[in-house]
């Protein structure tokens, strides 16, 4: 059957922002796409995901969190306890039990610090597959490296308007965002996520450093953690050879469930 006649279009109501999910139904353990800072649930990857989900009989989930893609609000109003507030909804509106959590970039952290969240709750996951994981990526990839006058301009007129290699239109990076993101920093201690962790990262990636990600499988000293670097891939990891790759892994943690 044809993805848009499987997939369903449905939206949530969290603190009152609507939330756009899609859902394809099928066989559990429900796979859950968390996407990037600006990104949204009709990306690449997560395109080719719902199809092969849709093809395989597989249950998946994928959304856009406030103020990205379908979903309503404004980007330049969202925070880390926004978006991770929206991606826990989800899981729990529609990730049945033990999904599989899918992150990239962004979606790579929140997808961490949602399982922290679940865990603490007693939910199970069945894995973390993570894409360039942007831990902490405010504090550690933003506000450690800006230049000073960056810095003014977010603490003095509220937000800085960065030039964006993916966008015609520059990324709005708030006060709010900054100040939030320490609010949900995990690379300060070793700490686990009770379900086994599968990373993909490029070592061509400008914007998520391998060694960025090598720090995150050290703070993971409890968990079953295995992390591939590609040679030559870059932040997106979109080629034809890494979603592949994205595929098979998905499809590893499906047919393993942690138990």
């Amino acid at each position: 059957m044809h993805l848009q006649a499987m997939e369903q279009l449905e939206h949530i109501n969290v603190a009152g922002r609507r939330i756009a999910l899609r859902r394809t139904p099928g066989k559990g353990p429900a796979v859950i796409w968390l996407g990037g800072f600006r990104s949204d649930m009709l990306s690449t990857k997560a395109s080719v995901l719902a199809d092969w989900a849709a093809r395989t009989g597989q249950a998946m989930v994928r959304f856009d969190y406030s103020g990205h893609g379908e979903s309503g609000g404004a980007f330049e109003d969202g925070t880390i306890s926004d978006w991770l507030e929206d991606a826990l909804a989800v899981i729990r509106e529609a990730g049945g039990e033990a999904p599989i959590l899918v992150g990239s970039s962004m979606g790579g952290w929140l997808a961490l610090l949602a399982a922290r969240a679940l865990k603490a709750e007693g939910k199970k996951l069945s894995s973390l597959v993570l894409i360039a994981p942007a831990a902490d990526f405010t504090e550690d990839l933003m506000w450690n490296g800006f230049p000073e006058h960056v810095r003014a301009a977010i603490l003095n007129e509220g937000v800085y308007r960065h030039p964006s290699e993916y966008s015609e239109e520059p990324t709005p990076i708030t006060r709010a965002l900054i100040e939030d993101g320490r609010r949900h920093i995990i690379l300060d201690a070793s700490f686990s996520t009770g379900a086994p962790v599968r990373i993909l990262q490029g070592m061509q990636d400008p914007d998520v450093p391998w060694a960025h990600a090598m720090r995150l499988v050290e703070h993971l000293a409890e968990d079953d953690v295995t992390m591939t670097l590609i040679k030559d891939g870059d932040h997106r990891l979109s080629r034809p050879e890494d979603l592949e790759m994205l595929v098979k892994v998905v499809e590893s943690a499906v047919l393993n469930p942690a138990h």
